[in-house]
């Protein structure tokens, strides 16, 4: 065994033991879509010049950090977004209102001297000094009391705790604990109100939070004028049950927030609905892999079963590679870990694909040589691929947010995986096995002894498919306008995180017509709403605005007429957000453009690159053509599917433009027609394995997948077969169209 192999045998094996390792020793933490629970996006809203910075935002985080404990939430996740936004994630919390509450309340407790009632006019003794500034507030039975300025504020509080009193008959109460300056200002405080008659509102001290009243007890009469409460502690009162005494606790725990937050993006995913996409994902995963691996192994045979090793050793670290990095696997990018496979797919196949013509082109061919052959020639095809949708990966993560941004992020790491698996692992793993005396007494065993069916038809047939490139053009046009004019007549179906709104989906327990579901909406107030069916039992509503006690009505009015509706998914979207969004898409679109023409363009002539890129633009228009005469919805999840259908389908403009690149160095004299004609014959063999490969995981999806990611599944269908079609029929064509004006 020479150096080198020992080497690559040396890395696979160190890679897949530090993986295993991982794998078993690092959980992967999952994301609410697969686990259930609710998310937030908040963002800051400054109220002065002082307070527009990232310190605001970072305290902001920190109040909000001691919120969340204080709720009980199992494994909270709180991060920053930005300058201004914090994303705050609650797994198992199925009830958004009450954390929305306790997050959004800026919780700005002070305490107050009652000066009297708002018809009052007594000026204060000639012993208390009279302060300019006041405040007229309701108590708790309604009256309006005067107010002196706050004397003292949340910052002076120790702790607060909730209690039951049940021997002295106050109930629920929280008692609250100053510190340091603060018993000073509390004994300061209630000796002043001492100073006044038993019985006069002037006695009472009031407790404020957020502008509103909660308890304004009278100064106990055994407290002498001047001297007050002694010991720094006092008791909140009033009609509390548990919870309302333990959320006050709670909000004056962990502080008044620094500016005022809003909540810009707001999603809840039920636990069945988590659970059972999880569930449909394996399944998908399982079979999808299954239907590859025969498919890689009836047509490869032993390298077809070497290349099925190395693509669980490739699902073990791009698993292992997750759980290393600390990211959430979400449920599209879930997807992008089960699309990645056929990403490992295609690098095996170019290299088995080039290995058979090497073999072919020696007259005293041994596997072993043509396999060597294979992975040399066909590194530069593998690289450039790879690095396209890396490219895409990348847009996705840094211009995506959300579950699309895992996508990106799970797509990425995917790919960097396949690429160890398919150049390392399947290497030496197939460097070992061609290397075996039976192996060599039967070459035909290994699957690259034979030209193959496909290529020995097309090699006999030689059919001159760019003979008239101008046809294949026309056919493109054709599609691009019957694309376009879907886009015109049925418009685009923009999803609620595009326009914002908000969009609520229920299961039932039985069938519900769409109809009648909009009729018993429409009776209850809420005629705006879109009502869509999806599966057999499932109904969605989307709705320009909807507050929580109006979705709550809208819960209710559900529950009347399917008698149980349970909630999957809930989310709410501001239109600051989505318009925010919308112009996201765009720029990731436009960018993706100029990032793969730019990349295109430096690995080959300019020529190669407009074309490729025009095929791209071809596979846009043609795709959100077929989603606009579908009637499905452009949402995030779809521009995820862009994005890759873009990195997919340059893929096949790669291959193609490296081989003509290739035999245009060899033979200079050849027309460059003629040229394409035989590296578009060459690479087929690859293009119509690679598709298939990767068609059987995309079907799994669509069909096993769920209903979340059925929509996902079919776009990346049709962008498959489109960008195949395009990179063979639109991008060729039209290179050779260009280089004959060139």
């Amino acid at each position: 065994m020479q150096r080198s192999p020992r080497i690559r045998a040396l890395i696979a094996l160190t890679a897949v033991a530090l993986s295993l390792y991982i794998a078993f020793t690092v959980p992967v933490r999952l994301g609410l879509d697969l686990r259930g629970g609710t998310q937030f996006v908040l963002e800051t809203r400054p109220t002065t010049a002082d307070d527009a910075d990232s310190e605001a935002t970072e305290r902001t985080l920190e109040v909000l950090r001691g919120r969340v404990d204080a709720l009980g939430v199992t494994e909270p996740t709180l991060t920053r977004s930005g300058t201004d936004r914090i994303v705050v994630e609650l797994p198992g919390v199925q009830d958004p209102r009450k954390a929305a509450d306790v997050l959004g309340r800026t919780a700005q407790l002070t305490f107050h001297h009652v000066l009297g009632t708002a018809a009052d006019t007594a000026t204060p003794p000639e012993s208390l000094p009279e302060r300019p500034h006041q405040l007229v507030l309701a108590d708790e039975s309604g009256q309006a009391l005067r107010l002196q300025a706050a004397s003292l504020t949340g910052k002076a509080v120790d702790k607060a705790t909730a209690r039951f009193d049940q021997q002295g008959g106050a109930g629920w109460h929280v008692t609250v604990d100053f510190e340091g300056p603060g018993k000073e200002g509390w004994a300061r405080l209630t000796g002043e109100a001492a100073c006044r008659p038993d019985g006069d509102p002037a006695r009472r001290v009031a407790i404020v939070l957020d502008d509103k009243i909660i308890s304004s007890p009278q100064v106990d009469p055994s407290v002498a004028c001047g001297s007050g409460i002694s010991g720094g502690s006092t008791q909140i009162t009033g009609t509390f049950d548990d919870s309302e005494a333990r959320e006050l606790a709670l909000l004056i725990n962990g502080g008044a927030l620094p500016v005022p937050v809003e909540t810009i993006e707001q999603r809840t995913v039920g636990p069945t609905l988590g659970a059972e996409a999880l569930t449909a994902s394996a399944w998908a995963a399982a079979v999808g892999t299954a239907l590859t691996s025969l498919f890689m192994i009836v047509v490869y045979r032993l390298m077809g079963v070497l290349a099925v090793v190395a693509l669980a050793c490739y699902g073990l670290i791009a698993y292992a590679a997750l759980a290393a990095l600390g990211a959430t696997l979400t449920l599209p990018g879930l997807a992008g870990f089960v699309l990645a496979i056929g990403m490992a797919v295609d690098a095996n196949v170019l290299v088995f694909e080039r290995a058979r013509e090497e073999y072919a082109a020696r007259s005293r061919p041994t596997p072993r040589a043509s396999l060597s052959a294979g992975f040399r020639g066909a590194f530069s095809a593998i690289a450039d691929s790879n690095v396209t949708t890396l490219i895409a990966a990348g847009l996705l993560f840094f211009l995506a947010s959300g579950p699309v941004r895992g996508f990106g992020v799970t797509l990425g790491i995917g790919v960097l995986a396949s690429m160890v698996s398919a150049l390392v692992i399947t290497r030496a793993l197939a460097e070992y096995a061609v290397a075996r005396s039976g192996v060599r007494r039967r070459p035909r065993l290994t699957g690259i002894a034979h030209i193959g069916a496909v290529r020995d038809r097309l090699t006999r047939a030689d059919p001159r498919l760019m003979r008239h490139p101008r046809r294949w053009l026309a056919v493109s046009a054709a599609a691009l306008v019957l694309a376009g004019s879907g886009i015109a007549l049925r418009g685009l179906d923009f999803g609620v995180e595009f326009t914002g709104g908000r969009l609520v989906e229920y299961a039932t327990d039985t069938p519900v017509d769409a109809d009648r579901a909009r009729t018993a909406l429409a009776d209850a107030g809420f005629p705006r709403a879109v009502v869509q069916t999806s599966g057999e039992n499932q109904l969605t509503f989307r709705t320009p605005h909807l507050t929580d006690a109006e979705a709550a009505s809208l819960t209710a009015t559900v529950n009347a007429f399917t008698g149980k509706a349970d909630l999957l998914r809930d989310e709410t979207i501001g239109p600051s957000l989505g318009k925010e969004l919308r112009q996201g898409a765009l720029i990731a679109l436009t960018v993706a453009l100029v990032a793969q023409l730019c990349y295109l363009a430096a690995r080959f002539r300019w020529l190669l690159g407009t074309s490729a890129v025009a095929a791209l633009a071809h596979d846009v228009v043609i795709l959100v053509g077929v989603f606009a005469w579908l009637g499905k919805p452009i949402d995030g999840v779809f521009l995820a599917a862009l994005l890759t259908v873009i990195g997919y389908s340059v893929n096949d403009s790669v291959v193609l433009f490296d081989r003509i690149r290739e035999l245009a160095r060899r033979d200079r004299e050849t027309p460059f027609a003629r040229v394409a004609d035989r590296a578009l014959l060459q690479t087929l063999p690859r293009t119509v394995n690679t598709g298939m490969g990767a068609a059987f995981i995309l079907t799994a999806l669509a069909v096993l997948g769920g209903e979340t990611l059925t929509d996902f599944a079919l776009a990346l269908l049709i962008g498959l077969a489109v960008g195949t079609y395009s990179s063979m029929f639109t991008a060729t064509p039209l290179a050779v169209e260009l280089h004959g004006r060139a």
